[in-house]
């Protein structure tokens, strides 16, 4: 018998398109691109292009207007593109048309990085939590899956089998929905349960933008082997260990990296890993100094954090791969950046580097005063540690 060899999997080819608005303007589109470049990256596309066009709000049809979807179609047709990609949320309708009119899988943001962490969700309860979500982004848009098999709409006696279909999926999904709350339901108790089983130690979370380097810290700073790339959400299951500094020991916990227009399904059914966050003691907030959108990124995981309701903990700014930083906002240098940190939260900033352990000490001083500070409060008179 004669082995054919295997045919390589075709990497797919992926459009970008983005919509310049007075809300997004045309550097914040381009910003966003280039994320929205890199999580296509992590999904294993490759980009080709990126259009964008001005407009006042997006169109409610195509997204983009007539004009430009058509020079879209062409070049599509003309360069062999598998795959088109939205960086922000296609309503069903927009989704249903720009499929027909282009005649491509079409994608937005939400579902790729719902595909993303479909595809790094590693335990059973990541799985679940993913799965939730998924059910909960497709639910409203499930009548664009079936239109191969529609008749005609309304009319006495005149469904076609498609909308039979739809119902049918819809009565499926929203059971499979209800099934996977409750399982959630109750590993969110289990969780509740190991929580208050780790004792009375400090809990101190990692928090921080997606791909900053948490898990890299994580590891450093606890001597482990937390799974830690050069991707988006390299991490989406909570890893706790127990760290000591000097004579203190407290828990330290790794969680799901942030992003901008994180979707509101992956928020909700990853209720219980960020349930870490909000019943941490103290947050480490990681910063990827050398991005040069780090001060946005900044502002996605303080409103991630507001909206949780966790910025009144103790807060600790870590400014992680000063290895690689270049130059600031408009040129400025890294002491001028610390210097005007160190001001703005008050001296609760540390600048390091978390693959060269450099000014680690630094790092372990500020930690060891936080949790030493907390601990006395909780713990008058464990005057041992002190």
């Amino acid at each position: 018998m004669i082995e054919r060899p295997q045919r390589e999997e075709r990497i797919e080819r992926c459009i970008l398109i983005g919509a310049i608005t007075r809300v997004q303007p045309e550097d914040k589109v381009a910003e966003y691109l280039v994320e929205l470049e890199f999580l296509a990256e992590t999904a294993g596309a490759t980009t080709v292009a990126c259009f964008t066009q001005k407009l006042d709000k997006p169109d409610p049809k195509l997204f983009l207007g007539t004009g430009k979807m058509n020079d879209i179609l062409a070049y599509i047709q003309e360069n062999d593109i598998d795959l088109a990609i939205f960086d922000d949320e296609l309503t069903p309708s927009q989704l249903k048309n720009v499929e027909r009119l282009l005649e491509i899988k079409v994608l937005d943001r939400t579902h790729l990085i719902l595909d993303i962490f479909a595809a790094r969700a590693l335990t059973s309860y990541a799985r679940t939590q993913v799965e939730l979500a998924q059910y909960e982004y497709l639910l409203p848009r499930l009548s664009r899956m079936w239109t191969h098999l529609e008749r005609q709409k309304g009319g006495i006696g005149m469904r076609g089998p498609g909308e039979t279909q739809i119902e049918t999926d819809r009565r499926i999904i929203q059971q499979r929905i209800a099934l996977l709350k409750e399982k959630l339901s109750k590993i969110d108790k289990q969780m509740a349960t190991q929580r208050g089983n780790r004792g009375a130690l400090i809990r101190v979370a990692l928090v921080g933008y997606t791909n900053v380097g948490k898990s890299t810290l994580m590891n450093a700073l606890s001597k482990s082997d937390v799974l830690a790339e050069n991707k988006l959400f390299a991490t989406l299951d909570t890893t706790v260990r127990k760290v000591v500094i000097g004579n203190l020991p407290f828990l330290l916990t790794d969680t799901v990296g942030f992003i901008r227009k994180l979707p509101t399904q992956l928020i909700e059914s990853f209720k219980s890993t960020l349930d870490e966050v909000r019943e941490a003691d103290i947050l480490l907030h990681v910063v990827d100094l050398a991005h040069p959108a780090y001060e946005d990124h900044i502002t996605a995981v303080n409103l991630i954090l507001s909206e949780l309701d966790t910025r009144d903990k103790p807060i600790l700014m870590v400014f992680n791969k000063v290895d690689s930083f270049k130059k600031g906002p408009e040129g400025s240098t890294l002491d001028e950046i610390k210097r005007a940190w160190e001001d703005r939260v008050q001296g609760h900033a540390v600048f390091i580097s978390a693959t060269e352990k450099e000014n680690f000490d630094s790092l372990k001083d500020a930690v060891y005063g936080m949790v030493t500070t907390l601990h006395a409060v909780r713990f008058p008179y464990d005057t041992f540690l002190y």
